[in-house]
């Protein structure tokens, strides 16, 4: 049985593949996953390291916005393909390029920062219950003999908690357009900003296109659903921990086309606004009569 934490911290060491001193080329493994394609929030944090191996220690990535281009498969190894695009006097550009069998399966242009003094301000944290008074992902699905449900409950290197009513197995009855989970990694991990920011971005992506189907009653168990990651993008604000309890606020301004838009939030239990998030996904329903 691998542990799901050390997989994660495995996934993000990525190895230094250099042809040529003027090229910078990494490559990473693949997480298992129970459907067979790599997990999107796993490219793109692993593209964050990458990118972030190309720039100097006081620059830390403050925003990405990538697209996922084709499915990953999990019994091969990705290449990364970082292209150093920009130096400036306090910002930096990167667009990574993660490649399988040749082909790109994501594109991510990213930005980086040095520390600078500013405005500050933020919004206000909601309040909501404390992730002690809640039920694990694990609570929630013990007992269910499917290798999805075997995954979600106790192979992710993430600890969930839903605020509502989960929507695994059913759909939820009030058929709002938002939630919230509470997550953290499993266990600590490494002193590294670096690292902390990439386990962000891997988490993001776990639950984020629920508050679409939330809205119109639906859930991951529904038949012949289908859900895909359409792109990704992440600012961060602040530093913090991956590995310490963080609120994800969500909410679908709009669903439309085959595609829902979700919007997240990120605080920490002190209410300190660390990242902002936003996705599309391609959310496909059977027809009325299949």
């Amino acid at each position: 049985m691998i542990d799901p934490l050390s997989d994660l911290i495995n996934s993000l060491d990525l190895t230094d593949t250099n042809a040529r001193t003027d090229e910078d080329i990494f490559t990473g493994p693949s997480q298992w996953m129970p459907h067979g394609r790599v997990f999107g929030g796993q490219v793109v944090a692993q593209s964050v390291v990458a990118a972030s191996r190309t720039v100097s220690d006081d620059r830390h990535i403050h925003s990405l916005h990538g697209y996922f281009l084709r499915p990953g498969d999990i019994d091969l190894p990705i290449t990364f393909a970082v292209d150093r695009i920009h130096d400036g006097r306090s910002f930096s550009t990167r667009r990574t390029q993660a490649y399988q069998k040749g082909l790109p399966i994501l594109s991510m242009i990213a930005s980086f920062q040095d520390e600078d003094p500013g405005l500050d301000h933020q919004v206000e944290m909601p309040q909501v219950p404390e992730p002690e008074s809640l039920r694990s992902d694990e609570e929630v699905l013990a007992g269910i003999d499917h290798p999805v449900a075997k995954y979600w409950a106790s192979g992710r290197a993430f600890e969930m908690r839903h605020v509502e009513d989960p929507i695994y197995l059913t759909g939820s009855s009030g058929q709002v357009a938002h939630q919230a989970i509470w997550m953290k990694a499993i266990g600590k991990l490494p002193d590294d900003p670096v690292l902390h920011r990439a386990a962000m971005v891997y988490a993001s992506d776990f639950t984020l296109l629920e508050s679409v189907l939330r809205r119109h009653g639906l859930a991951w168990a529904n038949p012949g659903l289908k859900v895909a990651s359409l792109d990704h993008a992440m600012w961060w604000h602040r530093d913090g921990r991956a590995d310490e309890w963080m609120l994800y606020v969500q909410e679908s301004p709009n669903a439309i086309g085959g595609r829902g838009l979700a919007l997240g939030r990120i605080f920490n239990r002190e209410g300190t606004l660390l990242a902002s998030v936003a996705q599309e996904g391609m959310i496909r329903t059977p027809a009325p009569d299949d």
